[in-house]
């Protein structure tokens, strides 16, 4: 159903978003999936003179993994040999006593070697993986910290990741640095094989030799067959190790960084904070309206009725007079509450749903809003009042800063998420980073696994898109 409040404009219906396959921020090549994730639309790609091919062997990323594969294998060296030396020391001591603290501080040093791991990563790879969370012992006692170090997963994946990553190590290093070896070597021969002639005594660089003849690299055809065999060999080496790092991102990324289920625990703790710290501050904003608003109203008209009292039989027409205007403060305080009820929870959400709430908070926005709801069922009660509550913020947003003379407001379901988009033509620049109410509002939908995007370039238009989980009433 489709509502027009004053004069409205083309947008794309539910028919064309499917055709066009529109299905959100994470469809659209924003860049954006995922609990948490939310900001502005990325800027445009930079452009280069040479194509990918030709750039790569000269890219600052491809001199960091190069860098990354070169390390690996001194630092895998040592990891290795510390992680084995301390695990079956550690083991092979559990008859004893000093086995159990022997392997704990192993596997609390494998956590400390994983960290600088992970720096290497960031500082070269440009993977950021988030630490695990520190150890908590129940009690702060030595064997309380045996025990919980004993116990936690991802200090034994930090030791796996010491033993698996050895071999990887040197079979990388060992590819990496023969292709780059090579390649640039052959690439400049014709720079550097007067050398040869000059201080070596031979004409070029000897391919094969034997008692009775030899192949050297010395004719003006053969440097050029070179150089072009090292140009081709430069050109594939990027991406092979690029291919070889993969796997050590996927390494770092899986043996390095918290498990899911603890990622999960470290999301729903931040989240519950959020949803505490949101109550806590939307009580202190109805106490603050009920404080200056409606009960100072009715503070002030008691003290008019007290006053229209004392004069009802000296003077009747000043106190007609007094008791009119408290009339009207009476009506003006019940329309505050009644605005007041509505900020907590419409009526008309609860009784009609989310089309007509919508279409009810768009008639007081400043600018004309069209309005479309397509959904076939109701959402769960707290998503619904979210999803009200996100639409009514950027209204009143398009009305207190975006100077627009037409905004739309599009909500559907696709699949299991509910889908918000309100669009103005106002003067843009809105940023969900600048500490703003949309910084807010990102956080409240964050906390119930929802999504914020926002594209709002200077000069508009702006485009705010919503996703929420879908729940069943």
């Amino acid at each position: 159903m489709a509502t027009d409040y004053g004069q409205g404009y083309g947008r794309p219906s539910r028919s064309e978003r499917e055709e066009t396959g529109f299905r959100g921020p994470e469809y659209r090549g924003l860049g954006y999936r995922g609990p948490g994730l939310r900001g502005r639309v990325p800027d445009e790609p930079r452009q280069y003179l040479l194509p990918p091919a030709l750039r790569a062997p000269i890219e600052a990323r491809t001199w960091g993994e190069f860098g990354y594969l070169l390390l690996s294998l001194p630092i895998s060296v040592v990891i290795f040999a510390f992680t084995v030396t301390m695990l079956s020391l550690g083991a092979g001591l559990l008859v004893t006593f000093l086995g159990v603290p022997l392997l704990a501080l192993g596997l609390a040093a494998s956590r400390g070697l994983g960290s600088v791991e992970r720096l290497r990563a960031r500082a070269l790879l440009g993977l950021e993986v988030n630490a695990p969370q520190p150890l908590r012992p129940k009690r702060r006692t030595p064997m309380s910290w045996v025990g919980a170090v004993l116990r936690n997963g991802e200090s034994w994946r930090a030791a796996l990741y010491g033993l698996l990553h050895f071999p990887w190590a040197v079979g990388a290093f060992s590819v990496a640095v023969t292709l780059w070896t090579t390649g640039w070597a052959m690439l400049t021969y014709p720079l550097w094989f007067w050398v040869f002639p000059t201080y070596a005594g031979t004409s070029g660089i000897q391919l094969y030799g034997d008692q009775g003849h030899s192949v050297r690299l010395d004719t003006p055809f053969e440097l050029a067959i070179t150089c072009l065999v090292g140009f081709l060999i430069t050109l594939a080496a990027p991406w092979v190790i690029r291919a070889m790092t993969m796997v050590d991102r996927v390494m770092v990324a899986g043996l390095l960084s918290p498990s899911r289920l603890a990622s999960r625990v470290d999301e729903l703790e931040s989240d519950r904070g959020v949803v505490v710290d949101t109550a806590a501050a939307d009580l202190r904003k109805i106490e603050r309206d009920l404080h200056d608003g409606a009960q100072a109203r009715l503070v002030a008209l008691a003290m008019d009725l007290g006053l229209a009292k004392e004069k009802l039989t000296e003077d009747p027409d000043t106190a007609a007079r007094m008791v009119e205007e408290a009339h009207g403060e009476v009506k003006t305080a019940l329309q505050e509450l009644r605005d007041l009820a509505r900020g907590i929870h419409p009526a008309v959400l609860t009784d009609r749903g989310l089309d007509a709430a919508l279409s009810s908070v768009a008639s007081r926005c400043t600018a004309p809003v069209q309005v479309e709801v397509e959904l076939d069922s109701r959402p769960a009660q707290a998503i619904e009042g979210i999803a009200y509550f996100t639409v009514s913020e950027l209204l009143q947003n398009i009305s207190k800063h975006a100077g627009a003379t037409r905004a739309t407001v599009d909500v559907w379901r696709v699949e299991s998420r509910l889908m918000l988009q309100v669009t103005d033509n106002g003067a843009g620049g809105a940023d969900v980073t600048a500490g703003s109410g949309l910084a807010g509002l990102a956080e409240r939908l964050d906390a119930v696994d929802g999504i914020l995007v926002v594209d709002s370039p200077t000069g508009g238009p702006t485009t705010v898109t919503a996703e929420l989980p879908w729940r069943e009433r």
